[in-house]
């Protein structure tokens, strides 16, 4: 059985791809003292790589920033930039065939031991595991979280080939990196967390399409409603904090018959383009006016206050969370 890199042996770290989620991954790597190794033939590709880390570098919180600055550097093809490295992640295009040619390359040139990561946001890994004879078990999906160089969440995900050890290897090197990784047991389109917004989505994309309630009014719904919760413990924690002495299984005998009802009137709404138009016209009336870089930009700093307040408190995704809310436990069940 292979025995692969060690977290803390990893020192040069190869990304492959220097768009958004590369050179975020970049950005963060980097920010730990990392030496970090982009393969990107896109001829402006440095200069644009450099110019989005040395912005992203200063959005990271304080203590990331002093860690250190590892080195950065740009090459061409995927050989040369996973050669020596001890880690590779892959964050090209969404595209199954170039996904291949990229594991393909990486697998001839990669050492063994050394994970071969792909960043994708939906393709399953056996989709291109087997472009990797040579190494096939190292080869797994650790999806992160836009952007990436600020949300902790990445998922960790197998394909039929890959080696239990090389999914523990991992979740251990990505939690060495300041990131919270998942295990996704199963191999779906989407993996999990967007298939959780694609949930979402589709109900509002519904509603809006009805009439019922305009796309602001949905982003109030959830941004000032049950967002703000989730964003604290999630929604099966949350519903447990709702239910008082009884937690969730209290919200589940009394709102699961009412559910049952709701999600029988859930309807799938089919995406026209009179409703694309729509919800684009909708949307784009919500944001007027407004500078989308400094809308981003401001998100991100919240981003930052949010991920250090729950740091401060102890809520910070790998605390265990209280048996019961106080607050909670004099109401009722509010999901």
């Amino acid at each position: 059985m292979t025995t692969y890199v060690a977290p803390a042996a990893v020192s040069r770290i190869a990304v492959v791809g220097a768009g958004a989620i590369g050179a975020a991954w970049a950005t963060l790597a980097t920010s730990r003292g990392l030496e970090v190794v982009v393969a990107d033939p896109a001829p402006d590709a440095e200069q644009r790589l450099r110019a989005t880390v040395e912005r992203q570098r200063e959005q990271l919180p304080a203590p990331e920033t002093r860690t250190g600055t590892g080195d950065l550097a740009l090459v061409r093809d995927v050989a040369a930039a996973v050669r020596d490295a001890d880690l590779v992640i892959e964050a090209g295009p969404e595209r199954l065939d170039v996904k291949r040619e990229i594991f393909a390359a990486a697998d001839a040139a990669a050492r063994p031991e050394v994970l071969l990561t792909s960043s994708s946001s939906g393709l399953t890994p056996s989709s291109f595991q087997d472009a990797c004879p040579g190494h096939p078990g190292r080869v797994l999906v650790a999806h992160p979280f836009n952007p990436p160089h600020l949300v902790p969440l990445v998922e960790i995900v197998g394909g039929a080939r890959t080696d239990e050890a090389a999914l523990d290897a991992a979740m251990a090197v990505f939690a060495h990196l300041g990131k919270h990784p998942i295990r996704i047991h199963a191999e779906l389109p989407g993996h999990v967390t967007n298939r959780l917004q694609a949930a979402l989505w589709r109900e509002a994309y519904d509603l809006v399409a009805r009439g019922v309630i305009t796309a602001a009014d949905v982003d109030t719904a959830i941004a000032s409603g049950p967002g703000l919760r989730w964003a604290l413990y999630g929604p099966f924690a949350t519903q447990h904090l709702s239910g008082g002495p009884g937690g969730i299984a209290h919200v589940l005998e009394h709102l699961g018959p009412p559910m049952l009802d709701w999600w029988a009137d859930l309807r799938q709404p089919d995406l026209t383009p009179e409703l694309c138009r729509t919800i684009a016209e909708q949307t784009e009336a919500e944001l007027a006016g407004q500078d989308l870089d400094e809308v981003t930009r401001r998100r991100d700093e919240a981003l930052q206050a949010l991920i250090a307040l729950k740091v401060a408190t102890g809520i910070d995704g790998t605390s265990p969370m209280p048996e019961t809310d106080p607050a909670a436990a004099q109401g009722g069940s509010h999901a």
